[in-house]
């Protein structure tokens, strides 16, 4: 058992140095990812320790063995089930808000595609809902595309957690990752990235519509590296299932949630939904307000496989237009005036 737990750390030590974030660091995987399921993940690895200890030993240490074997397939795609994304559980969470999917555009087979997914709201809870479930119908609605969901990676240290994360066609959002997905698995990949990621989360509130974009720039370049179109997307309604204390800028809870997204790749939040039997109390059911996704028409990308700083802020800027050009066709039919303007810092 000694050599067994020995050679599971090595895969941690190597896997760790082996990493390497995306270029410019512009973005992290959505908090679906963050503390709920950093919690579950937590809860599996007791579990595991414990059967450890029982006489049921024997199935913790066959589990671990094939994680030793298996540690790399995340960053193949992992093992998506069709059974899993369309379990009936899902439907029922969509219907809570309710969350709906909305097609602008035909994506042709023939391409890769990288899914700019704004805000990222607290939970991202429509990019889980649109693209690693069955419940708004996107195999159907986009044909022949397989999406990726792309979150935290250290979500897929976690066992047991990692094989639901894989089965619902979730991956890994490092360049390894992504680079394998756009260049080894054939065409029709679409890789949704909450480009916002952690810092866009801090400013996440009711009635606000701010995206964290000006300076995220790493995404374009894969874009380009690869020659996948990049979508526009944007989720109406996605700050509006939790309230948050919002700490200004320069204080100590800034402070804090700052360093922790720096060095952990998360920034804690405080926030609240509704309780769990009454929508007059606190609790962290989020609120049952409307989430619409809305997938923007794919911008045509060059491949290039050594971008210039040139080439990134150009496609950088034709993005941003397109994201703001969206949001502004779409803004009055789901609530907003049409004096509401995005925020894109």
């Amino acid at each position: 058992m000694k050599t067994l737990i020995a050679a599971y750390s090595g895969v941690l030590r190597g896997e760790r140095r082996a990493k390497a974030d995306l270029s410019q660091r512009s973005h992290r995987g959505p908090s679906l990812s963050r503390e709920g399921s950093g919690r579950w993940g937590v809860a599996c690895s007791a579990i595991l320790m414990y059967i450890f200890c029982t006489d049921c030993w024997l199935i913790a240490v066959l589990y671990f063995t094939w994680l030793v074997f298996d540690w790399n397939t995340p960053k193949k795609g992992g093992r998506r089930s069709q059974w899993v994304r369309n379990w009936a559980v899902w439907r029922y969470f969509r219907d809570y808000f309710p969350i709906q999917l909305v097609k602008t555009h035909n994506l042709p087979t023939t391409r890769n595609y990288i899914f700019g997914y704004h805000p990222h709201g607290i939970m991202g809870l429509g990019a889980f809902c649109n693209f690693s479930t069955e419940a708004t119908e996107v195999s159907k609605k986009f044909p022949g595309i397989r999406p990726y969901l792309a979150t935290l990676a250290g979500n897929f240290r976690m066992p047991v957690l990692r094989e639901y994360l894989m089965s619902g066609g979730i991956c890994p959002v490092n360049r390894d990752t992504i680079d394998y997905l756009l260049s080894k698995n054939g065409s029709g990949n679409a890789i949704i990235i909450v480009v916002g990621g952690a810092a866009e989360s801090l400013s996440s509130m009711p009635g606000k519509n701010a995206v964290t974009l000006r300076n995220r720039k790493g995404f374009v370049k894969l874009a380009l590296r690869h020659g996948a179109d990049l979508v526009p997307t944007y989720s109406f309604g996605e700050n509006e299932v939790y309230k948050q204390v919002i700490f200004e800028e320069g204080s100590w809870g800034r402070w804090v949630q700052k360093k922790f997204q720096k060095y952990i790749g998360f920034a804690p939040c405080i926030f609240h939904g509704r309780g769990l039997f009454s929508s007059d109390t606190w609790g962290l059911v989020p609120y049952s307000k409307p989430i619409t996704t809305v997938v923007g028409e794919p911008i045509t990308i060059p491949k290039l496989e050594h971008p210039t700083q040139q080439d990134i802020d150009l496609y950088h800027t034709m993005y941003m237009e397109a994201l703001v050009k969206l949001f502004d066709k779409h803004k009055t039919k789901f609530g907003l005036p049409e004096t509401e303007v995005l925020e894109v810092n």
